[in-house]
């Protein structure tokens, strides 16, 4: 690929870290060694938790606590980093290395505006002025596709969709020109047709200006498409690296053969994905949980009737109508009307801001309607509800969040997380039973029950995932809201987590809407597809006929954009 291998910016070798617990010790990452030179994208793939972000975080001294290098060095610019002061890579974070970091949810500031953020990074590692910072903030939001950018740059972070943040935080790391540049993840919240214009801009930032970068992801259609070389990783070791394409058309490791198994077909659909993780036969405890669950007695409509209906259902951000001003604000879902039916799984799919979580949340309550309404069960959810049906509604409509960090107490136990509405609800009422079902529900998503008495932290993204999906089984709903579900998850974890809510649908009767920007994700799971473009629905239909003759010309740009891995 014309890389002198000699022009190392990044070297890491033998590196092992380590994290005290108690009287023992975990091992995250055991003697590893990466090299990175100019110019190159190098891909670090693994499992969720095999330590892929823990070596990203330990070259800029971002280790969580009580992390540490127990050996190994770390070169950075031909300079041996490894013992370096903080104050050195204080001046090197942002300047010489830019991080995108994986939740863009929690790393921006949830207090100052987008463009506050970004100018305040540019004029301190920069020293241009106010003016100057303005000027070159909004020109980043431009290049980072970001709609209506004199407008974003005075929203805060949650007035945002995922998708959004994710690009401001690609902004902020591309703002100082970086000599090397760190994406934990970076397009894991983009839908395709940006991520393939994210992609390319770092691409395109590494070859002109001789920038590396290396690749954290779960993506192996954008470890394809990207990296120079990669590097595979498990439980915190090395088993495999090289070219990209003889890695992942002739691999040498069984381990690797099956990560690619595991990559979700776009050009059929299976009725199961491959699973690198065999079956186990389930613990009493996790009975006791499937049990509970099928406690849930209810009367479903027929399998022709819609269990949901949306009408006409439009949401408008910012609109004021005041005496002296008026503004229109902007219309994130323009009169959306679909049903849903009994036992479906029916899919959103659309760009980063067309509306897709917004229309779950409005579903939910938790974003008022501006116009519409949403039938559930035959009620109108909008009308006079009595407590007793509220709270019913409650237990049936749940959601599994995009964000599995923030949307989970950093201060509440797992347990307690899982458990506290079932408490709230009043659905166990034995202490004995109560404590089964909570660690049977972490062992149903593939969580061991001592999960129960640790805190998120302390676990991985795709990990806290699976707590977020026992969190929404816990009240025994009829229907779940998916909101980008997999988004955080590499390839076999993913599959693993959509045969188990595959399987759970199965058992459980559940009726699921779920958006995701994935398109192989979609084709696998769901009956039924929408494709929304700037808050309207450009078309609807069976999953087969939308993949295979897809009407809409937004849709057959999207599928061209999916990136590809040859089967």
């Amino acid at each position: 690929m014309g890389i002198d291998m000699q022009n190392h910016i990044v070297k890491i070798d033998n590196l092992r870290i380590t994290y005290p617990t108690g009287n023992q010790e975990f091992t995250a990452v055991d003697n590893v060694s990466i090299t990175v030179s100019r110019g190159e994208v190098v891909g670090l793939i693994g499992e969720s938790g095999a330590g892929k972000s823990t070596i990203g975080r330990a070259l800029v001294q971002l280790l969580d606590s009580p992390g540490k290098i127990a050996s190994g060095e770390l070169f950075f610019e031909g300079e041996n980093i490894t013992e370096k002061p903080q104050t050195y890579f204080q001046s090197i974070r942002g300047s010489k290395v830019g991080y995108i970091f994986q939740d863009p949810m929690t790393s921006l500031n949830p207090v100052l505006t987008i463009g506050l953020q970004l100018t305040e990074t540019l004029q301190a590692n920069l020293g241009v002025t106010a003016a100057e910072a303005k000027e070159k903030a909004l020109e980043l939001l431009r290049k980072v596709e970001i709609p209506h950018a004199e407008e974003r740059f005075d929203a805060y972070p949650h007035q945002l969709s995922g998708g959004l943040r994710q690009r401001v935080v690609i902004a902020i790391a591309l703002s100082s020109d970086p000599d090397l540049i760190i994406a934990d993840e970076p397009t894991t919240a983009l839908d395709v047709t940006i991520q393939r214009s994210i992609l390319s801009l770092i691409k395109k930032l590494c070859k002109e200006h001789q920038i590396a970068v290396i690749l954290v992801t779960h993506d192996m259609g954008v470890i394809s498409e990207t990296c120079d070389r990669i590097y595979i990783l498990k439980n915190g070791q090395l088993v495999e690296q090289g070219d990209t394409q003889k890695v992942l058309h002739h691999p040498d490791q069984d381990y690797t053969q099956n990560l690619i198994n595991a990559i979700p077909r776009l050009d059929k659909r299976l009725h199961r994905f491959p699973e690198l993780n065999t079956q186990h036969q389930p613990s009493e405890a996790e009975q006791e949980a499937m049990a509970y669950l099928k406690e849930a007695h209810r009367v479903s409509p027929p399998q022709d009737q819609p269990i949901l209906s949306v009408v006409g259902l439009t949401k408008v951000f910012g609109a004021n109508s005041g005496f002296f001003s008026k503004k229109e604000g902007i219309k994130a879902v323009d009169n959306a009307t679909f049903d849903v039916f009994p036992g479906e799984t029916l899919g959103i799919i659309g760009e980063s801001g067309s509306g897709k979580s917004t229309i779950g949340r409005m579903i939910l309550g938790l974003t008022e309607i501006t116009e519409g309404e949403v039938h559930f069960m035959g009620k109108n959810l909008q009308g006079d509800l009595t407590a007793q049906e509220k709270k019913q509604l409650r237990e049936e409509l749940q959601v599994i969040f995009q964000d599995p960090y923030s949307s989970l107490d950093p201060r509440m136990k797992v347990g307690d997380i899982i458990g506290y509405p079932v408490k709230l609800h009043k659905l166990i009422t034995d202490k004995k039973r109560y404590r089964r079902v909570i660690e049977g529900l972490l062992e149903r998503v593939g969580l061991p029950a001592a999960s129960a008495d640790k805190y998120p932290h302390q676990f991985s993204g795709g990990q806290r995932q699976r707590i977020g999906i026992a969190r929404a089984l816990a009240l025994r709903p009829a229907f779940i809201f998916c909101d980008e579900p997999t988004s955080a998850l590499d390839v076999s974890v993913q599959a693993d987590v959509l045969n188990l809510l595959k399987d759970l649908q199965e058992e459980l009767g559940l009726t699921l809407l779920f958006v995701s920007h994935d398109l192989a994700v979609i084709r696998q799971m769901c009956d039924r597809a929408i494709v929304m473009k700037s808050g309207e629905i450009c078309e609807i239909g069976e999953n087969e006929q939308l993949f295979t003759n897809p009407q809409h010309p937004y849709t057959q740009e999207l599928l061209d954009a999916m990136p590809k891995v040859s089967f």
